[in-house]
């Protein structure tokens, strides 16, 4: 089928704004074409159609697509940058180093990755070396992240580093300016953080580093969790 002819598909009145799973097999994954909001129904969808996509170039070197893991209706999401070679090997967010550190670290404030949290990434496919994925990398992917937050609705967005807020938000201004403040996007609160790889290359404890800027964000994260909760 000629691109011009998988463009035509969305010209159809009768697809609407809402792909059902019976039409879903008729969504192109040229990047060209968008993915129109409530596609999906189930993560499991969401899941099928990244493992078959090629809608930029890092599907071609992908061993699995990782989308995502945790309570499907956690009070809050944490996005990260892109999957790293563990991720890619297991089709799971965060299972390495940096993974263990975030979990650690939300142990700390009583978070538990089972129940309060679902992780996933901006990119759902390994780039090369572990490099950041470009801005056409990002947008290409960025329609199942958005389907993601739909399906969950998060009462908060942890954005893990500089290119995970970028890839969501579109907002460039560097992690350590923006870090620990709380930004409205789209109607949801967001707070950006440092990216728990970050931690690991900065060991330091003491007062203003990074790690303890971490233990700041997370406190905050937790208190403003416990003041929604509270209000609902």
């Amino acid at each position: 089928m000629s691109s011009d002819e998988q463009l035509s598909l969305f010209d159809s009145s009768d697809l609407g704004a809402s792909a059902t799973p019976q039409n879903q097999a008729l969504i192109p994954t040229s990047a060209k074409v968008p993915i129109p909001p409530s596609t999906y129904q189930t993560m499991a969808q969401i899941a099928q159609h990244c493992n078959q996509c090629h809608r930029c170039g890092l599907g071609e070197n992908r061993t699995h697509a990782v989308v995502g893991r945790g309570n499907l209706q956690a009070p809050i999401m944490i996005v990260g940058e892109a999957p790293g070679q563990n991720e890619d090997e297991t089709g799971l967010p965060f299972v390495g180093k940096s993974g263990q550190l975030l979990e650690k670290i939300l142990a700390a404030v009583k978070l538990d990755t089972e129940q309060d949290v679902y992780i996933c990434n901006v990119n759902k496919c390994r780039p090369p070396n572990n490099r950041p994925p470009t801005t056409e990398e990002m947008a290409a992917c960025k329609p199942y992240l958005l389907e993601q937050i739909r399906m969950v609705d998060p009462k908060i967005i942890l954005l893990t580093g500089a290119t995970a807020l970028k890839g969501l938000t579109g907002d460039k201004r560097g992690i350590t300016k923006i870090r620990g403040t709380w930004i409205e996007w789209e109607g949801r609160l967001c707070m950006p953080i440092f990216h728990p790889s970050y931690l690991l290359r900065n060991a330091s404890r003491e007062q203003g580093s990074p790690k303890w800027l971490m233990w700041q964000d997370i406190q905050a994260v937790r208190a403003k969790l416990d003041e929604i909760s509270n209000n609902n």
